[in-house]
């Protein structure tokens, strides 16, 4: 991975630690409600983990932080709450995150699957680069690969969590939420950059620019983002 790449990796990791992207958000309610669950109870527990959710909200309003990762988690907990205190079982906090790993794994199998994988559309969203772009036969098998790990992470991640789930293992349960949250998704992207980026140098297709400028080949390549 060339400096400038390195540099630019290195950058959008901070965001995401600066925590404009929510790595509280997305850490601090099943951190609270584990921990409570275990020293108080259930219901002890669910109070607590919403009211931490909508601390966090405050915290963002106060400070003019955006609200959209923090109004997202407000909305999942919430979901898994409602879900928990329903069923009367503390596990069940987790069953919506279960569903919805299982289902975004299936959703990235198919992609890779019918050559459409989900990794390119995700980054065409982010970037705004030509779709066209992503379908190119040179650029295409770059993004499969990382669907690929993708795939994996999302379906180890699911169905450790579903054992752990019929197993009722609350607290292993929340110990592998956090570690495959935040931490688990900063490292599945890094991952995604040097591996995506390393597989789209040995593609040697077009960059953007050259794809937009109908260059024919040789191609320089694109030198920087994925």
């Amino acid at each position: 991975m060339t400096d400038s790449a390195g540099r630019q990796l290195l950058n959008e990791v901070r965001g995401l630690l600066s925590g404009r992207s929510g790595v509280a958000d997305g850490v601090l309610s099943p951190l609270v409600f584990i921990v409570v669950n275990a020293f108080a109870g259930l219901r002890a527990a669910v109070y607590a983990g919403m009211a931490v959710a909508l601390g966090i909200v405050l915290v963002r309003l106060v400070t003019g932080r955006p609200l959209r990762y923090a109004m997202s988690g407000v909305f999942g907990t919430g979901i898994a709450i409602a879900v928990s205190a329903r069923s009367g079982r503390a596990e069940t906090y987790f069953l919506p995150g279960i569903v919805t790993g299982a289902g975004a794994t299936v959703a990235l199998l198919i992609s890779v699957l019918v050559r459409r994988p989900l990794v390119a559309y995700l980054s065409w969203a982010a970037r705004g680069w030509p779709l066209g772009w992503y379908r190119h036969e040179r650029v295409r098998p770059a993004y499969g690969l990382v669907t690929w790990i993708w795939v994996a992470f999302f379906g180890l991640r699911t169905s450790v969590s579903g054992w752990l789930y019929l197993d009722g293992d609350v607290t292993t349960l929340g110990a592998v939420r956090i570690a495959t949250g935040w931490p688990g998704l900063l490292a599945l992207l890094a991952v995604t950059y040097v591996v995506g980026r390393r597989r789209l140098e040995s593609l040697r297709g077009p960059s953007v620019d050259e794809f937009e400028g109908q260059i024919p080949p040789p191609w320089s390549g694109q030198d920087h983002g994925f």
